[in-house]
């Protein structure tokens, strides 16, 4: 069973994220709210949690995980970030934009496009998310909690511990954080190309 966690939106209570992150460690996989809607998160290293978002969400190897990092110092540590991109990517962020770029080889091979050898990484603005990642001091590996066959994702804690308790090992829930997923940007190329528009203003990129 999942165990449920009441955050406050604003000013997380430190202790409660000290569990989570404990249980973080020691290989669980949560639900947690972001700037754009729920995702599921577990660490880098992580496999079974990783194979357990496959699962629940069935995702085949081509889909691009998301690397959820604390600041730009963290992101710079696992994608290769050139000049031009840089400027672009630090005036979005903290927001609701996953960014498409090479790897570093800090990144495990597993969490790369297979062709590509790229990765997501996003900056969230959101005060639970970014205390999670400050306590844990890592990226959160994530994905979108969204259902197959479904077209939005899950907007309430209550809801995601009731339907996928057997699934998750923790819920935080502070609160409707939407049902739009991020605006992904793919700077692969050097050159921004949007694939998916969502909560993040796409016109700065086009």
């Amino acid at each position: 069973m999942a165990k449920y966690f009441d955050v406050h939106p604003e000013s997380p209570q430190p202790r409660t994220i000290g569990t989570v992150v404990d249980s973080l460690r020691t290989g669980a996989l949560i639900a947690y709210p972001t700037d754009s809607c729920f995702a599921l998160g577990c660490r880098i290293g992580n496999h079974e949690g990783l194979e357990r978002i496959r699962s629940i969400r069935r995702l085949d190897d081509r889909h691009h995980f998301t690397l959820v990092c604390e600041n730009f110092a963290q992101l710079g540590q696992f994608v290769h970030v050139d000049n031009n991109v840089f400027r672009a990517v630090k005036a979005a962020t903290p927001g609701s934009y996953t960014f498409i770029l090479p790897a570093t080889r800090e990144v495990p091979r597993r969490l790369m496009h297979p062709k590509k050898k790229t990765v997501g990484v996003r900056i969230p603005d959101h005060a639970v998310t970014r205390a999670l990642l400050a306590e844990l001091g890592e990226p959160l590996v994530s994905s979108t909690l969204l259902m197959p066959d479904e077209e939005e994702p899950m907007t309430q804690g209550w809801e995601i511990k009731d339907r996928l308790d057997h699934l998750l090992d923790a819920v935080l829930d502070s609160g409707d954080c939407g049902t739009e997923p991020t605006t992904v940007v793919d700077f692969s190329s050097g050159e921004a190309e949007i694939v998916r528009r969502g909560a993040g203003d796409p016109a700065r990129f086009e």
